[in-house]
């Protein structure tokens, strides 16, 4: 199986996918969630709300998997391991990156203004993580 280049790597996950995070609960068990994401300068983003079990999760054990598989029409995956840093609910920078992750996932402004407005009374907090492992696949 081939592997991905950096380059290649940077460009999946440009795209606006859905991610898979991939916490541990408190009896050791996996909890898989589906996410919204950034990828910038090696380093992901993700909003998650604040009550959220991936959340708590975390707060108790920072380790986590993150897997970005492109479907049937493109046979590429990311899978990336790290920790969480956790930046809570009205920090500037989890401020800005909710806004920025929204803006990705929604093609006009204007739409991504519109899903702001309909969420904005659900708090959240923003993960970064600097991913220790990040194994890629390539089958296309």
């Amino acid at each position: 199986m081939a592997e991905m280049t950096q380059s290649d790597i940077e460009a999946f996950l440009n795209a606006p996918r859905h991610a898979i995070l991939a916490t541990s609960r408190t009896d050791g068990s996996p909890q898989l969630s589906p996410v919204w994401y950034l990828y910038e300068d090696r380093c992901l983003y993700i909003s998650v709300l604040a009550h959220s079990a991936k959340l708590k999760n975390l707060r108790r054990d920072p380790r986590l998997g993150f897997c970005v598989d492109g479907g049937p029409e493109d046979v590429r995956t990311v899978m990336m391991y790290g920790q969480a840093e956790i930046l809570e609910t009205d920090h500037p920078q989890e401020t800005e990156m909710k806004w920025r992750i929204t803006r990705h996932y929604h093609e006009t402004e204007a739409e991504a203004r519109q899903y702001a407005e309909a969420t904005r009374h659900h708090k959240s907090a923003l993960l970064i993580v600097h991913p220790h492992t990040v194994i890629s696949q390539e089958f296309n």
